[in-house]
């Protein structure tokens, strides 16, 4: 099973460069950034873990310009988002962001898209909550299209791109690897055996009751059942943990770093070393 690893990178934190090379050196499967664009002061909706958010939220490193950073001192890293804020984005700027990253990177890139709990960020967006989620697959189809391989032109419910020429390509043809975060349930799941390529559920509890239904919508959508992929998310790892999501077939974990200065962190990821 591959060791992978997640972290709020922040302006306070170590940075992107040494965390990268840390990580390939000591034999670790890949780097994974979450995203905030800001955390509006005046905010209403609790933070789901209870208590108050935590300072990191607002300070988070913009993930694509900080996995850059990364693709440029690694060689075999893999790099991805946990998760990217679809809805957030101007789908043609972030297919090209996308494609970009992918390809300087010779397509270490995975995708990871969400679908956000702070209303007020996604409201300065201009996003109507209640639609979020439909928001997000229109634009990861937009996407798909100037990913294509030959111009393709589409039209769906909340934006259209003519045939383009769009380059450069995901290295890997059609898309990078794409997981979708989020709470187990039918609508997730449906999502999921649409457009992605598996699921990134947070903290990894309750797959054994959550994982064969998703088998099932996978199944129900035509998709290969030996092609889905389910990858435990900000996991603060234990043998018996890990062991477990060994026997479920998983081939891949993201464990938890704390968002602290270097020597924290490197502190943290010898205790890790142990699951590599």
């Amino acid at each position: 099973m591959r060791i992978s690893t997640t972290i709020f990178l922040t302006d306070e934190t170590i940075t992107p460069v040494r965390l990268a090379r840390e990580l390939e050196e000591r034999g670790f499967a890949g780097l994974y950034l979450p995203e905030h664009t800001h955390i509006p002061v005046e905010r209403t909706t609790p933070y789901p873990a209870g208590g108050d958010l935590p300072p990191e939220y607002g300070r988070t490193l913009d993930p694509f310009v900080a996995l850059a950073q990364a693709a440029a001192v690694t060689t075999t890293l893999g790099l991805g988002t946990g998760i990217t804020l679809l809805a957030q984005h101007d789908p043609i700027a972030l297919a090209k962001q996308i494609a970009t990253l992918d390809h300087v990177s010779g397509g270490r890139f995975t995708l990871g898209v969400g679908f956000g709990w702070n209303r007020e960020e996604a409201a300065d967006h201009g996003v109507e909550w209640a639609t979020r989620r439909e928001l997000s697959l229109d634009r990861m189809r937009l996407m798909r299209a100037l990913w294509a391989a030959e111009p393709t032109a589409y039209k769906g419910d909340f934006g259209s791109v003519r045939a383009s020429y769009a380059y450069p390509k995901p290295s890997s043809g059609g898309a990078p690897r794409v997981l979708v975060g989020g709470a187990a349930g039918p609508k997730l799941f449906s999502h999921i055996a649409d457009y992605a390529d598996g699921w990134m559920p947070i903290g990894g509890r309750g797959l054994t009751e959550s994982v064969p239904l998703l088998r099932d919508a996978w199944e129900k959508a035509g998709r290969d059942p030996g092609t889905l992929q389910i990858v435990p998310y900000a996991v603060l790892p234990s043998p018996g943990k890990l062991a477990h999501y060994a026997e479920l077939g998983f081939e891949e974990v993201v464990l938890q770093l704390p968002p602290e200065e270097e020597a924290q962190v490197l502190r943290v990821l010898d205790t890790y070393a142990e699951y590599v």
